[in-house]
């Protein structure tokens, strides 16, 4: 699914849109970016910050692709880690805006471009929130351009990727939001992408997320 697609073209614009007036209704805070609170997007960044390392001792230093990276919110979680030194951060974004916003919260560590897909090599790429909102586009249209994204982003990832989406696990649906089988997913990834995928779904938001390793993760202990 290329971006020329007209469905696709405009659900982009609408998303752009929309986290416009977010960032404008509530500044570099989780709210302007969708989220609920503070509580669930640090959440939501310690499952994706899960991959670093894969069960292997994780490098000094790590550079990272974030795509769909708003304000930066993941910069300063990533800077915070305190076993793994950030050295450089690739931000990905549709809005203007929010790269703007994205310059104030990081450093010269940063290299922000405006852009919908990862243009250059990371050790670990990111995806947070990225494909939740698809605007008016048809299921089967955004899911294409999932699928197609996730694929270029982990031909950019040296390490490793991460990404969540909405699960299909639910019992109600706003129709602006994208829904996502997390098996469909996994099996994607185990068969196209890397034969060593993780999926977690088991903290108390309404998503999951999908760690795929380039190499095979160690065990973190051995087995009794």
């Amino acid at each position: 699914m290329t971006q020329d697609h007209p469905a696709l073209r405009r659900a982009l614009a609408e998303v752009e849109e929309l986290y416009r007036r977010g960032l404008a209704s509530h500044g570099t805070a989780p709210q302007g970016v969708g989220w609920k609170d503070e509580r669930s997007q640090i959440l939501r960044f310690r499952k994706l910050a899960t991959l670093i390392g894969g069960g292997h001792p994780a490098p000094d230093q790590i550079t990272v692709n974030d795509l769909g990276c708003g304000y930066g919110a993941l910069f300063g979680f990533l800077d915070a880690l305190p076993d793994v030194t950030l050295a450089g951060y690739h931000g990905y974004d549709l809005s203007a805006e929010m790269l703007a916003a994205a310059r104030r919260t990081t450093d010269d560590r940063a290299r922000l471009i405006e852009a919908s897909t990862a243009t250059l090599e990371a050790d670990y790429s990111f995806a947070s929130g990225t494909f939740n909102v698809k605007g008016r586009a048809p299921d089967d249209v955004w899911s294409a351009y999932v699928f197609n994204s996730i694929r270029e982003l982990f031909a950019k990832s040296r390490r490793g990727m991460a990404f969540n989406v909405l699960t299909s696990y639910v019992d109600f649906e706003q129709p602006n939001l994208f829904y996502a089988d997390p098996g469909t997913f996994f099996d994607y990834c185990k068969r196209e992408l890397s034969p060593y995928v993780t999926l977690l779904h088991d903290y108390p938001l309404y998503e999951w997320t999908m760690l795929v390793h380039v190499e095979k993760p160690c065990l973190r202990r051995p087995l009794a």
